[in-house]
C-alpha cells in the first residue's frame, strides 16, 4: 500500500472563487470549467496563528490584489493539494474540462490564499505541466519554487485564470456560472418563478437549483391553490436542465423561459402557517434531537472501537462537519454489529445454485415447471394448460388488493453477490447510474409483463432504489399520475447501505470504517437483503397488513423478473406456502435477478429476526483517507484493502420450513 497527496495542511482554507462549469443545452453532452467537489476541499486544523505565504522569488512578476475587488474576474481551475518530488514542484486537483490547456501551457496563472489574515491573488508562471500517471491529478513547476519548503507553503491554494481566457464555446454551450442568477420564468403565462442559485451534475443531466419568488401562485401539496399569506418554508426547488422543461435561455438578458410538468415546482415543498417564534421553536427542537441522535450514534460506534469517524469533526467548514454528523447518525450500527460478527465467521455458506438444489431434492419442497411464455398476465388457457387455475387464483389476488409489491430498482445489474465469505477471487464492478431505470420506465407502462392499469389502485407497491435516483423516480411518478396506484400507497425507499471496514485485523483487532473523505464515511449498498431491514424500519409489513394484503411479492427490477407475478401467486396461495421463488433453469444469475413472494405473516416475523440472517464479505480495493500525524493524506492500495459487507435476500430461505416453500422453474 502506498500513501499519496496530503489533503491538508496548517494553511487556512481559501475561499473560493464563483465557480463556471461549462453546460451544454440539453441534449448535448456537458463540459465543465469548474465542478464543485465539497468533500475534497482542502481541509484546515484549528490553529491560533495563521502561516502567511512568503513573497516569492524575484523573478516572478508579482500581481497582489486583496479578493474583493477581483472575485468576478477570475475563474478556479484546480487547487493545490499536495507537494511532487524534491524539486519544488505542486500536484495540483483539477475542477475542469481543459486540464491540457490549464496545466501544461506555460503562461500566466494566479493563485488565491491567504496572506496576512487576508484573501489575495497573487500573480505567477507556470513552466511547465504534465498529468500524474494513475491518479487524477496534475504536476506543475512554478517559476521561483525550487524547493520542497516553498512548494509546500502553496498546499490548499486555489489555482486561477482570468474569465476572459475561457474557451470559446460552441453554439449551445453555456457555462454554470453564467446561469446563476438569472431569472426563470414560466413561458406559457409570463410568471416569474424564481432565479436560480446554483447548478448542480446529478451524472444523467444537470439541475437547476431555484429559489422561488414569493409571489408565485403555486397549489399546495392537496391541490388546492396556497392560502394568502402562507409562507413558503422549502422555497429552494430543484428544476432539471433539459430541453423539454429549459426550451429557452437568454443569456444576455439573463433569464431562462421553463415548461414545467404538472407537479414539479410543489414537489419539494411545504407549506408554513406558523408564526416565526414558532418556526424558530420547532427548528429549536429539531437541533437538540439532531444533537440526542448524534450522542447516541457516536456512543454505539464507540463501543464498536471506531472513535476515528469522529476526526472530521474537529476541522473543516460548518456544512462539511454537519455532513459528517448526519452520515454518523445513519449508520445503522445494529446491522453493522451483526455484519461485522458475520465477517468472523470462516464457515462455508451454500451458494444460491446448491441451495435450490438442494431445497428441491427435499420432498417436502413443492416444484413447479412452467414456460417462459406463460409468466405474462394474458398468456391464454391453451398455454398455461393445467396451471391455467394458478394464474386465475393469482389475478384474482391482485385484484382484490391482496398482494404487495416490492420493486429494487437494479435495472444495470449487480456483481455476482460471493457465497463463500472473504471470497478474494471476485472482482470490482461498478454500475452505471441513471435518472430513472430504463426497464422500469417500460414495466411500468407495460401492461402484459406488470400489474394492469386496473388493478393498479387496490396494489401497495414498495420502490427501493439508490440516492441519486430518489428524487428523480418521485418526479417520474408524480409527472405520470403515479402510472395507475395510488400515491398514499406507494412507498420511496433509499437502498440499505453500510460502511466500507479494512479487511485487516492485526494491527487494532477490529475492522476499522474506512473514510472516503475527511466527512464521508465510505460505504457500499448491502444488497438485495437490505429490503428486510427497510421494510421493519419503515413498519410495511404492520401497515400492509391493516390494509388486507396477505402477500408481498419482493423482485428484481431486471428482465425476466417483472413482479405481479399470477401464477407463482397462485402456487404460493394453493399449497399454503410461507415463501415461492421463481427461477430460470440452467441460469445461474439468482443474485442478479429475482422474484421472491412472501407471506405477510412470514415477512412480518423475518423482519424481526433479522439477526438470524447471514451476511457475507467481498474484498475489495477501496482509495480512502486515513489521518496519519495530523494531516489527511489519500492511501491508494495495490491489493484488496477492505470488506464491503452484504447481505441477499436468499439467505431468508433458511429461516423456512422446506413444506413451507415452493419452488417454480421457468423453462426457455
Amino acid at each position: 500500500m502506498q500513501r499519496a497527496s496530503i489533503l491538508c495542511s496548517s494553511n487556512p482554507i481559501p475561499s473560493f472563487p464563483p465557480t463556471s462549469h461549462r453546460l451544454v443545452a440539453p441534449l448535448q453532452s456537458r463540459r465543465a470549467e469548474s465542478v464543485p467537489s465539497p468533500l475534497r476541499l482542502p481541509l484546515t486544523r484549528l490553529h491560533n496563528y495563521r502561516l502567511a505565504l512568503p513573497p516569492l522569488h524575484s523573478t516572478v512578476t508579482e500581481e497582489i490584489v486583496e479578493t474583493a475587488e477581483i472575485e468576478s474576474g477570475f475563474t478556479k481551475v484546480g487547487y493545490i493539494s499536495n507537494v511532487h518530488g524534491l524539486q519544488g514542484e505542486i500536484r495540483v486537483k483539477p475542477s475542469t474540462d481543459f486540464p491540457e490547456l490549464r496545466f501544461s501551457k506555460p503562461g500566466k496563472r494566479w493563485l488565491r490564499q491567504q496572506i496576512s489574515g487576508r484573501e489575495t491573488v497573487q500573480e505567477v508562471e507556470l513552466v511547465e505541466g504534465r498529468g500524474h500517471p494513475g491518479q487524477k491529478s496534475w504536476i506543475l513547476r512554478l517559476r521561483g519554487i525550487e524547493t520542497v519548503d516553498e512548494a509546500r507553503q502553496l498546499i490548499g491554494s486555489t489555482l486561477l485564470v482570468r474569465e476572459e481566457d475561457r474557451p470559446q464555446l460552441e453554439e449551445g454551450e453555456l457555462y454554470a456560472r453564467d446561469l446563476v442568477g438569472m431569472r426563470v420564468i414560466l413561458k406559457e403565462t409570463g410568471e416569474p418563478v424564481g432565479n436560480v442559485v446554483n447548478v448542480f451534475n446529478s451524472g444523467a443531466s444537470d439541475l437547476l437549483q431555484v429559489m422561488l419568488d414569493t409571489s408565485l401562485d403555486i397549489l399546495d401539496s392537496t391541490g388546492k391553490p396556497r392560502p394568502t399569506g402562507t409562507r413558503l418554508s422549502g422555497h429552494l426547488v430543484w428544476i432539471p436542465f433539459v430541453e423539454e422543461i429549459v426550451p429557452n435561455v437568454d443569456v444576455q438578458r439573463k433569464e431562462m423561459l421553463i415548461t414545467p410538468p404538472k407537479g414539479l415546482l410543489e414537489l419539494n415543498l411545504r407549506f408554513d402557517e406558523r408564526s416565526k417564534k414558532e418556526r424558530r421553536q420547532l427548528e429549536w427542537k429539531e437541533r437538540k434531537k439532531m444533537q440526542k441522535r448524534l450522542i447516541a450514534a457516536k456512543k454505539k460506534l464507540c463501543e464498536m472501537e471506531q472513535k476515528h469517524v469522529f476526526d472530521g469533526l474537529r476541522f473543516g467548514e460548518k456544512a462539511q462537519r454537519s455532513l459528517l454528523a448526519d452520515q454518523i447518525v445513519g449508520v445503522n450500527s445494529k446491522l453493522l454489529q451483526q455484519a461485522l460478527e458475520n465477517v468472523e465467521i470462516l464457515s462455508k455458506r451454500w451458494n444460491v445454485t446448491e441451495m435450490v438444489s438442494a431445497l428441491k431434492a427435499k420432498e417436502t419442497t413443492s416444484t413447479l415447471e412452467i414456460s417462459e411464455e406463460c409468466l405474462v398476465s394474458s398468456a391464454s388457457k391453451d398455454k398455461l394448460g393445467t396451471h391455467f387455475h394458478l394464474q386465475e387464483k393469482g389475478v384474482d389476488l391482485i385484484s382484490k388488493g391482496k398482494v404487495a409489491i416490492a420493486l429494487v430498482v437494479n435495472d444495470s445489474g449487480n456483481p455476482q453477490e460471493p457465497q463463500l465469505a472473504c471470497n478474494p477471487d471476485l472482482e470490482n464492478s461498478d454500475g452505471i447510474e441513471k435518472s430513472v431505470s430504463p426497464f422500469l420506465q417500460t414495466l411500468l407502462c407495460d401492461d402484459q409483463r406488470f400489474i394492469k392499469m386496473e388493478n393498479r389502485a387496490s396494489v401497495p407497491l414498495v420502490l427501493v432504489c439508490s440516492a441519486q435516483e430518489i428524487q428523480p423516480l418521485r418526479m417520474h411518478f408524480s409527472e405520470n399520475d403515479y402510472f395507475g396506484f395510488v400515491p398514499e400507497k406507494v412507498w420511496f425507499l433509499e437502498e440499505e447501505k453500510l460502511p466500507v471496514v479494512s479487511n485487516s485485523v492485526e494491527a487494532e483487532k477490529k475492522h476499522k470504517i474506512l473514510m472516503k473523505s475527511p466527512w464521508e464515511i465510505l460505504q457500499s449498498p448491502v444488497g438485495s437483503g437490505g429490503i428486510f431491514s427497510l421494510l421493519s424500519s419503515n413498519n410495511i409489513p404492520e401497515s400492509l397488513g391493516e390494509m388486507g394484503v396477505e402477500y408481498i411479492e419482493v423482485c428484481s427490477t431486471n428482465p425476466g423478473y417483472a413482479g405481479a407475478n399470477p401464477v407463482l401467486l397462485g402456487f404460493v396461495n394453493s399449497w399454503k406456502s410461507d415463501v415461492g421463488i421463481q427461477i430460470f433453469k440452467g441460469r445461474k444469475d439468482f443474485v442478479e435477478g429475482f422474484d421472491i413472494i412472501f407471506s405477510t405473516s412470514f415477512m412480518k416475523k423475518l423482519t424481526k429476526q433479522i439477526n438470524k440472517l447471514q451476511f457475507y464479505a467481498t474484498p475489495k480495493q477501496n482509495l480512502h483517507v486515513e489521518l496519519v500525524d495530523k494531516e489527511w493524506v489519500d492511501v491508494t492500495p495495490s491489493s484488496p484493502n477492505s470488506y464491503e459487507l452484504g447481505w441477499t435476500i436468499y439467505s431468508s430461505l433458511k429461516a423456512s420450513s422446506f413444506d413451507k416453500l415452493c419452488i417454480m422453474e421457468v423453462t426457455e
